[in-house]
């Protein structure tokens, strides 16, 4: 049994007659007539009625029609696909990274997709893990250090870590805060699973300074939240909650800040769009944040956390 005998029948019974059917799929009426007779000798039933040389559905072929149209849909949508994965194409893309970057970053720029990019899905990952979800399933993977050299890759952003305190907040007006007056207030982060904690203790180290109160939190969003009751100052690259203010941290080599990149299978099948989508990432983060946050390599060096 095959598709095309199938669309045959579809045909068939669609347009009404074998005369109609032959026109719409391109043989000669003899031919269908003789594949449908062969599509029932080798179903083992009568799809139709012959009555004076016209063909209708028998009760059998009204009951099988619909499971024949069902398979010519679907291998019309095999067929399809396949064309898309051998021509580069994706239908779907998978994009992986922590939680703070998909709800910042990721999430703003698929609102900015059009109708012929992939259908995206996201799955959130930790740092440590992001670029192995390459393997299992995502497409493309968004991480805070340098991909692996076995993948294909781009630096996206270098965004600031900040220091978010309340509007009444005596530092509130100051845009930046010096590492050392940071570290003598309580301050509110996540634990060291997350870039922007690796980025302040790195920092911290570096200036040979100690934390005066720290408390850690599973949850960016927590840690804001609680810096808004006035508990402390979070410090977090987020992007501002609960009317928060930011600040900039002066670090021992320049502002505090985590670098974002984009990594992916070169031998994915779909890489050259795979890696146009990571270009219009980065270009959608410099206007998202500004020309600040463009890559570090086309800017002075940031204070950024190492793996």
């Amino acid at each position: 049994m095959e598709i095309r005998t199938l669309r045959y029948l579809v045909a068939v019974a669609d347009l009404g007659s074998v005369t109609a059917a032959a026109t719409a799929v391109h043989v000669t009426q003899p031919s269908l007539s003789r594949q449908l007779r062969q599509l029932e000798r080798e179903l083992g039933v009568d799809l139709f009625v012959r009555d004076d040389g016209r063909l209708r559905l028998s009760a059998a072929g009204a009951e099988f029609l619909p499971v024949a149209r069902s398979l010519v849909v679907q291998a019309g949508a095999a067929r399809d696909i396949a064309a898309a994965i051998a021509a580069g194409r994706l239908q779907r893309v998978t994009i992986a990274a922590p939680g703070t970057t998909l709800t910042d970053v990721v999430a703003p720029f698929l609102a900015t997709l059009e109708a012929d990019d992939p259908m995206p899905a996201v799955l959130e990952e930790t740092p440590a893990s992001v670029y192995a979800t390459l393997t299992l399933g995502a497409d493309l993977a968004i991480g805070t250090t340098p991909p692996p050299d076995q993948l294909a890759g781009i630096a996206l952003a270098d965004l600031p870590v900040w220091a978010y305190v309340p509007r009444t907040h005596e530092w509130a007006g100051r845009g930046q805060v010096p590492l050392a007056d940071l570290v003598d207030r309580p301050l509110l982060t996540q634990d060291r699973d997350y870039h922007p904690r690796r980025a302040l203790d790195s920092a911290v180290a570096a200036a040979r300074l100690a934390y005066t109160e720290l408390h850690e939190f599973g949850s960016p969003e927590v840690a804001q939240a609680v810096a808004a009751s006035g508990r402390g100052i979070a410090v977090v690259s987020d992007d501002p909650r609960f009317d928060l203010q930011p600040l900039t941290i002066d670090g021992p080599t320049g502002p505090l800040g985590i670098s974002l990149y984009a990594a992916w299978q070169p031998g994915h099948h779909g890489a050259a769009t795979i890696g146009r989508l990571a270009a219009r990432l980065a270009a959608f983060c410099v206007a998202r944040y500004g020309e600040q946050v463009t890559p570090p390599r086309r800017r002075a060096r940031r204070h950024t956390a190492t793996p």
